[in-house]
């Protein structure tokens, strides 16, 4: 693995941001490189030394919740990374250990593993982006060869395509548009346009250079017009949002004959707001609204094209699990949202990829339920206690891709060598309601209390859940607290026998109260606070929005 490919991975696999403890340090001693230990096995393990092998290549077996079911892949440490479906619900992904690609049958939960006969014995790379071609082709990047991939799932041949590179390149994400494949090199300050020849042994390309000199180059996202949309930012330095107006562009070319015009013409520019500092993820709604992971905090944004008006939504609060803390070092643990898309239904999915979750919310009824991933690797996280004891039960698997196949939602875990699916048809413990409504009005310096309830769902019959209450909000100038702060959590009560007999007793719903604070601080405008509960294989909540006057 480049240096480049292993830096992306150290920046965004890190386990939090914590105040005043810096990222990188809470990351796994390094190997003694001079002298490592290495146990041949005949697999792709042989890659790590053994001091390693915990940390890359799994700690522990496939697991499931009511929502989440994993898969371990037979072979051994291959690094699953970038995931999709085809027209018959198969599932492809690749090994960033191996170079392979790899399907899975959903229906025989078979795996089946394809060789590379030309990728280099030995090597890695961070294979970030792959999509399926209408030819029953598969197109993936490779970030460590500058390389862009085809696999034809007919034939179960690979060839490749190099790269254009602009010095430091990483061809990250990746999809195919009719003829063309739109990539954005995340390090090399471009989104780039390639179109394959008939004998896919050469392309043409077109590269849009950054707006930023050294900066990321996020992921990108195409509107009803074909206008392609991403992000060029400097992290913790701002950035902004791009419009390239590739069909005006296109067209121009067209009617004037020449082979290029000025780029800028046909690009505009949006500031990105100051609290939004590594947009990576970028997807489109089918209402037009725009959506971003912040891939350093636990947020998302929306943006609205038509206003140039930005929305900051923030997540629940990582599980404990999922950082540990055993030396008491993570201040501010965050989720860091890390990949966005949107469903057939509107919905927005993304990733949390140090809360160990994936996370879908609804823009209609301002509603997010995130599905805790069993598994974690607890040598990503602060899992060692100063004894030298590893919590096992903490961690993260590194859950860095996933693609959405109905109500489906299959992903890879890179530090577990599983493959996962979240099945949203699977009925929700409880539903989150606010009696007064879901918008509230203040001003600075005041406080009101705010209820919410949480409705079991009659499929928990005679159960008993402890819910914690989730209480988030997208600005620190607003406080929420539990009005009751002496308790932990709170009873969830499901009904006995058949309600409507005698003897029957309905579900009984929760009511919780919160205290709601806004600073004097604060600016007036719009934010939002995420409300409900928290269960260890799921989470379930709704947005308020508040009105600052």
């Amino acid at each position: 693995m480049k240096k480049k490919g292993l830096l992306v991975v150290l920046f965004f696999g890190g386990i939090m941001v914590t105040s005043g403890f810096g990222l990188q340090s809470m990351m796994v001693a390094p190997p003694n490189l001079d002298s490592p230990e290495m146990t041949m096995t005949g697999t792709p393990a042989d890659n790590f030394p053994d001091e390693q092998r915990g940390q890359f290549c799994g700690s522990g077996t496939a697991q499931s919740t009511a929502y989440v079911e994993e898969f371990i892949i037979p072979t051994p440490c291959t690094n699953p990374l970038a995931i999709v479906t085809d027209y018959d619900g198969n599932v492809w992904f690749a090994q960033t250990n191996t170079g392979n690609i790899a399907k899975f049958n959903p229906v025989t939960e078979l795996f089946t593993e394809y060789d590379n006969p030309v990728w280099p014995h030995g090597s890695r790379s961070m294979m970030w982006g792959m999509d399926y071609a209408p030819d029953g082709s598969l197109w993936f990047t490779d970030e460590a060869h500058d390389r862009i991939w085809q696999f034809s799932t007919f034939d179960e041949g690979y060839s490749q395509l190099a790269y254009p590179t602009t010095g430091d390149s990483l061809p990250q994400k990746l999809l195919v548009d009719g003829s063309q494949i739109i990539i954005n090199d995340f390090t090399g300050d471009q989104i780039t346009f390639m179109n394959p020849a008939a004998d896919q042994r050469e392309a043409n390309y077109l590269s849009i250079p950054s707006t930023l000199n050294n900066s990321a180059t996020s992921a990108f996202a195409l509107d009803d017009d074909d206008n392609v949309w991403y992000t060029n930012w400097l992290f913790q330095q701002g950035g902004a949002l791009i419009k390239f107006k590739q069909t005006e562009y296109l067209t121009a070319v067209a009617i004037s004959g020449l082979q290029f015009l000025p780029l800028h013409e046909f690009i505009d520019v949006f500031i990105l707001p100051a609290e939004l500092n590594t947009p990576n993820g970028v997807t489109f709604t089918d209402d037009g609204t725009l959506w971003l992971a912040d891939t350093t905090s636990s947020s998302f944004f929306s943006f609205d094209p038509v206003t140039a008006q930005f929305t900051r939504y923030v997540t629940a609060d990582p599980l404990p699990s999922t950082y540990g803390n055993l030396t008491g070092v993570v201040q501010t643990p965050i989720s860091r949202p890390y990949w966005i898309e949107s469903d057939s239904m509107g919905q927005v999915v993304f990733n949390e990829q140090t809360a160990n979750n994936i996370s879908v919310m609804d823009p209609v009824s301002q509603s997010l339920v995130a599905y805790h991933v069993p598994s974690k690797n607890p040598y990503w996280a602060d899992c060692t206690a100063p004894s030298g004891v590893v919590d096992n039960d903490c961690g993260v698997a590194q859950i860095f891709d996933f693609t959405i196949d109905g109500q489906k939602i299959w992903f890879t875990e890179w530090a577990e060598n599983n493959i996962g699916v979240v099945d949203t048809s699977v009925p929700l413990p409880f539903e989150v309601s606010f009696p007064s409504g879901n918008h509230i009005f203040m001003t600075n310096g005041t406080l009101q209390v705010f209820d919410l309830v949480l409705s079991p769902d009659s499929s928990i019959t005679g159960d008993m859940l402890e819910v914690s209450l989730i209480s988030t909000s997208a600005s620190p100038l607003i406080i929420v607290q539990p009005f009751d702060d002496s308790r932990s959590t709170y009873p969830l009560r499901g009904g006995s026998g058949d309600a409507q007999q005698e003897g029957g007793e309905p579900a009984t719903p929760t009511q919780i109260s919160v205290v709601i604070y806004a600073s004097n601080d604060i600016s007036p405008g719009t934010y939002k606070i995420l409300l409900g509960g928290q269960l260890p294989d799921v989470a379930v909540g709704k947005y308020v929005t508040v009105t600052v006057t």
